[in-house]
């Protein structure tokens, strides 16, 4: 993790870069299409296709992720041997594709429940080579001062969506219907192709190019010869697995316990999201990643699901969305940059995709338990477990650093605790 000391950059630092303002930009419009096709997606396999079942939602989420954690060793061996743009404009151009197909046969009328599962899945293999070179690229946009200013814009760019893609989706699908929301999804990816191909070669850094024989196992001795990249990833593997499950919980908290529409359903996602964009802002001048701020964030995150977990009334949940929103993404930011800072570049694609494989591959374990959960203990109960497996990682991580360096080693004891990850690690680097 990296420590050093620099002063707060502008906000807005890396758009003074041509080919990140256009990745930027091609990004946000694509994510707004992402969202969109996600609330769509949701509302299609439970209100159409179910009868409001968490077991059937919980497996389309599953299906989706599930690729990303079995393929993500050879996709991040891909992403260190091959130029990073022209793999993404492969996977984009998939993405479209795929998300083109569904819209057709929710159009045409001839969706079934089983298309839905094999479109997740196959959205599912090109993310999985998408994320390891889209997340490796941004060190190759930008010089290395910027890193944590870049993931951070990136997020904003996502969350920033994520405020707009939601509440647009509750009302196309309202007026129109769950087909349209799904065909503006599919368009969405040519704002990221035109990016892609507008960019000047000549400016990008590419980092040095992985042998292709033993690239994989090189880059598993690596990530486990680093403990502070394996506690980060134990922390965001909590995070992801049964935290953020938000996909469903808010689905079944609006369907089955608020007994609101589509339009309200939407609207949850983009109030999180307003928690989610102030956090990516403040990453977004962060040059500082301290391991106290990680693990506190994690803390605060699952004392939030508590309180939603027993909010009163809709106008509460939605309320409450917005620190859940905040604290996770502070979490993920903080743990992204830091990967990418302390990853030497000629493995910075295979340990990025096994970072998105932790975070993401655990969905297919925790999606379906927290849909069985929903269904078997009640809607609530899926935010509640979310916060208690969070909160119980972050004592687990603190019983790590204490065994390790000892009491002093708590982050309210001084610098001790990023010291942990940064000076008594040193022997294994």
């Amino acid at each position: 993790m990296s420590a050093v000391a620099a002063e707060r950059v502008p906000m807005f630092s890396s758009f003074g870069i041509r080919n990140y303002r256009l990745f930027w930009t091609g990004g946000f419009v694509s994510n707004i299409g992402t969202w969109m096709a996600r609330i769509a997606q949701d509302w299609l396999v439970l209100t159409i296709l179910t009868a409001n079942s968490a077991v059937a939602l919980g497996l389309t989420t599953a299906l989706q992720f599930l690729p990303v954690a079995v393929l993500a060793p050879y996709a991040g061996s891909l992403a260190d041997r091959f130029s990073k743009r022209r793999m993404l404009m492969v996977t984009q151009l998939a993405q479209a594709v795929i998300g083109l197909t569904l819209a057709g046969l929710v159009l045409g009328g001839g969706v079934q429940l089983w298309h839905v599962y094999l479109l997740a899945t196959l959205l599912g293999v090109a993310a999985a080579f998408d994320g390891p070179a889209r997340q490796a690229m941004a060190p190759e946009m930008v010089p290395q001062t910027l890193i944590p200013n870049a993931v951070g814009l990136n997020t904003t760019s996502f969350h920033s969506a994520r405020l707009i893609g939601p509440a647009v989706a509750g009302l196309v699908i309202a007026w129109w219907g769950v087909g349209p929301a799904l065909l503006i999804n599919g368009i969405s990816f040519v704002a990221v192709l035109i990016a892609l191909a507008m960019m000047r070669e000549d400016e990008l850094t590419p980092s040095p190019r992985a042998k292709a024989k033993g690239s994989i196992v090189a880059g598993l001795r690596y990530v486990k010869s680093r403990p502070d990249i394996i506690l980060l990833m134990f922390l965001v593997f909590m995070l992801g697995t049964f935290g953020l499950n938000f996909q469903i919980t808010n689905a079944l908290m609006a369907t089955s316990v608020f007994k609101v529409g589509a339009e309200d359903y939407g609207v949850l996602s983009s109030i999180m999201a307003i928690g989610s964009l102030a956090a990516g802002l403040m990453a977004a001048r962060r040059t500082q990643l301290r391991l106290r701020l990680i693990m506190g964030a994690l803390a605060l995150f699952a004392v939030a699901c508590g309180l939603l977990a027993i909010a009163p009334s809709y106008l509460w949940y939605a309320i409450l969305l917005v620190p859940a929103g905040f604290t996770s993404l502070t979490v993920m930011t903080a743990a992204n940059a830091s990967v990418q800072l302390s990853t030497t570049p000629v493995m910075r694609g295979r340990v990025m995709a096994l970072y998105q494989a932790i975070f993401l591959g655990g969905t297919p374990l925790g999606a379906p338990i927290i849909g069985w959960i929903g269904d078997v203990w009640g809607p609530r109960w899926t935010v509640a477990v979310g916060g208690i497996m969070c909160a119980i990682a972050v004592l687990v991580a603190f019983g790590y650093i204490v065994r390790r360096a000892g009491w002093d080693a708590m982050p309210w004891h001084n610098h001790r605790a990023d010291a942990v990850l940064v000076e008594d690690f040193e022997d294994v680097r």
